[in-house]
């Protein structure tokens, strides 16, 4: 079954959608952490207590060079949950990936533009890709077609590498990259919100009340 994330370090946003979605866990970056205005630290101790001691969580790196990512990768290791350490599919980044691999780190290998990209990063050993989905449409490019090819190069070469599809506005791209059978997503929670939405839904339940109340008033449904 598929890995179901929420892409925030919103623990209020994440409790409500917890309780409707099957959430594995959250993935953050520094970006959305520096905008929570709490620390990574305060906000997995806030995030495990929301979604229990199974969630998995994935925090990026910030350091730049290769011996400085797999240092910081090894204190995100230690931490006690269950922790993917995000690295960019850099240069430096495919390097450390294959040390933290050598000392047993899970890792997400981020900021997937290419299919070239995500699958030497698939061959470095990561354990998760993420395509940025709507980021390669807003340069034009085709994201779903991104990911496409990267399961196909998995698939064909038998690789245990799993698509984390990342960044979308709407909710039929993810639709669209959940139809290539890939092993996880995460999602924004405006999006993950447009999961349960539509403008017919509210119109059907009220009508669905009404048509109760005025057959049986208040009773419930097994009163009547």
């Amino acid at each position: 079954m598929i890995e179901l994330y929420l892409d925030t370090a919103d623990v209020n946003e994440t409790a409500r959608f917890n309780q409707c979605f099957p959430l594995k866990g959250i993935t953050t970056n520094p970006t959305i952490v520096a905008k929570s205005g709490e620390g990574l630290t305060d906000t997995l101790k806030s995030m495990s207590e929301v979604l229990g001691k199974e969630a998995r969580f994935h925090a990026q790196v910030v350091s730049k060079d290769v011996a400085s990512m797999v240092a910081e990768a090894k204190m995100l290791n230690e931490l006690p949950y269950d922790m993917v350490v995000k690295v960019p599919a850099t240069e430096n980044g495919l390097a450390a990936i294959k040390l933290m691999k050598k000392g047993g780190i899970q890792v997400l290998a981020t900021a997937i533009y290419t299919a070239q990209q995500g699958f030497m990063a698939a061959l470095c050993g990561a354990d998760y890709l993420a395509p940025y989905v709507n980021r390669i449409d807003a340069m034009n490019g085709d994201g779903v077609a991104v990911v496409r090819d990267i399961q196909m190069l998995i698939e064909k070469n038998g690789l245990s590498s799993k698509i984390l599809a990342a960044s979308f506005k709407n909710v039929q791209q993810a639709m669209d990259v959940m139809k290539l059978g890939i092993g996880a997503i995460t999602l924004p929670v405006d999006v993950a919100a447009q999961m349960f939405s539509h403008p017919a839904i509210e119109p059907a339940v009220e009508q669905f009340d009404k048509d109760w109340s005025g057959a049986f008033g208040g009773k419930l449904s097994f009163e009547s």
